[in-house]
């Protein structure tokens, strides 16, 4: 099976929100995206896909013809291309009810540990959703990023006692989850966090923090502070505020301001090998997809995710190969345009 035959296969199981588009760019959902929802008309989200698609390669096919490594080390762990899938939590309410989060973290989890990349798993409302993923984590031996919300410190601790018990080899919270409607008006509260509630939260963890929703400076140097390891570049795939940079437009200067001192990723409309390759020229050390994972796994299951990985990192391979680079190390700014 091939990506695009899990995607005709994923039409019939989908749901009705998700329209398992050969490239999901926001147009066809905009704000009515599987999940909460985007906000307002939802143009951060196309945004996002679109501000990928202007940043240009630079081939450069005159440099010794030698093999290419699109090896990643993160945290102690070597990967074989610098992806993550993306966390999605109640599929069944927001994908279709032929798979509930049990069945899609076991396949997610699994079949990316089995093809050399790891997944990030969801959290939800319901307290099931943070059990099956940090189970899936635990029988694929620790190789899974489970994501927690900004709960209470209470709620957060609790979920931080799962998070252990799978081994995980880190552990992220989306941060930016604070604007989606419903972590609002719980009691007691959950939502945005100070720096001192962050380094709280990062202590508890115990493990590699990663802080996913960092879209200025300020930010990523407050989580920094708190004493993160990563930091994700994200606006939530632009379901949380209208009128939002995209996240191409705002990697370079948060890569140029933490200068090393923490790992970073970044998401939103990356949909190709060459969106990865751009990405890691204006600074990051990987990416992270969530939509067209979903599809792969709806589409496919394991079959489809390790197709969907073959398909990226073969693309990643092709373009680092024809822009005269050979490891992601020598991928720099000047590669793009």
């Amino acid at each position: 099976m091939n990506y695009s035959e899990c995607i005709i296969k994923a039409k019939d199981r989908i749901g009705k929100f998700c329209k398992a588009c050969p490239e999901c760019n926001g147009r066809a959902c905009k704000n009515q995206m599987p999940g909460p929802g985007s906000k307002g008309i939802g143009d951060t989200a196309v945004r996002n896909y679109d501000k990928w698609k202007e940043i240009r390669v630079q081939m450069d096919t005159i440099v010794e013809n030698k093999p290419v490594d699109t090896s990643l080390e993160l945290f102690g762990k070597t990967f074989c291309y610098p992806v993550f899938a993306g966390p999605v939590g109640a599929v069944s309410l927001h994908y279709g009810d032929c798979l509930d989060d049990v069945a899609y973290n076991d396949i997610l989890v699994s079949a990316c540990a089995e093809n050399g990349i790891a997944a990030f798993t969801g959290d939800g409302v319901n307290s099931n959703v943070m059990v099956a993923a940090t189970a899936a984590i635990k029988k694929a031996g620790g190789v899974g990023i489970p994501t927690v919300k900004p709960w209470n410190l209470e709620t957060i601790r609790e979920k931080m006692e799962l998070v252990h018990e799978s081994g995980a080899f880190a552990v992220a919270m989306d941060i930016d989850a604070a604007g989606l409607p419903f972590l609002k008006n719980m009691e007691p509260p959950a939502g945005s966090k100070t720096v001192e509630e962050l380094r709280e939260i990062i202590e508890m963890a115990g493990t590699p923090f990663i802080v996913k929703g960092i879209m200025t400076v300020k930010g990523a140097l407050k989580a920094k502070e708190a004493g993160a390891a990563a930091i994700i570049v994200s606006n939530h795939g632009g379901r949380v505020l209208d009128q939002c940079p995209a996240t191409a437009e705002v990697l370079e200067e948060i890569a140029t301001a933490v200068n090393g001192s923490m790992k970073i990723l970044v998401d939103g409309g990356i949909r190709s090998g060459a969106d990865v390759f751009k990405a890691l020229a204006l600074g990051a050390d990987g990416v992270v997809i969530a939509r067209p994972f979903v599809t792969a796994v709806y589409g496919g299951a394991q079959e489809g995710v390790r197709s969907y990985i073959e398909k990226i990192g073969t693309e990643l391979e092709d373009t680092m190969k024809m822009c005269g680079v050979s490891s992601l190390k020598e991928i720099t700014r000047e590669c793009v345009r």
